[in-house]
């Protein structure tokens, strides 16, 4: 079972790390360069970079989370408290992102990718863009927090 578990939460980890190291490049290198640039090279950008994006990361994403809510419930089986413990503040942490993503961050993806797709600038590119980053730096925490509890949950096996 303590395999398992290693095994799951690890997983977790791997998942998680994709959007994690995604969010952390967006806050830290895209929202500056995209700050210097005009609204239609913003919109093309962001517009097919989420196009992609929103397909591939999808099972990323929810893999991670399966994986979270897994090792949180073989742990308490194993009777395992800290790593159960753990996974479940990972869980919380990511069902808070994907809340904070449906909510925020996909309605203005499907925005610019709909404007990016028939070659248009929204009149209010910038303002969707800014929106967008509004969440960023509490997406990076969330994904911090949730990374952070799985390899304690891993180290606590």
């Amino acid at each position: 079972m303590r395999t398992l578990i290693e095994v799951l939460a690890g997983l977790g980890i791997l998942a998680n790390a994709v959007i994690y190291g995604t969010d952390v490049f967006g806050a830290v290198v895209s929202r500056p360069a995209l700050a210097a640039v005009d609204d239609r090279t913003l919109t093309q950008m962001t517009g097919h970079m989420h196009r992609i994006a929103d397909v591939r990361f999808k099972a990323i994403g929810i893999s991670g989370l399966i994986a979270a809510i897994a090792t949180a419930a073989l742990a308490a089986a194993a009777g395992r408290w800290v790593t159960t413990t753990a996974a479940a503040v990972a869980t919380l942490a990511l069902i808070a992102f994907i809340v904070i993503y449906n909510v925020v961050s996909k309605p203005v993806n499907t925005t610019l990718t709909a404007a990016a797709l028939a070659d248009r600038v929204p009149s209010d590119a910038r303002a969707l863009q800014d929106r967008w980053e509004s969440v960023l730096n509490v997406r990076v925490a969330l994904q911090t927090l949730a990374l952070a509890a799985l390899c304690l949950g891993l180290a606590a096996a």
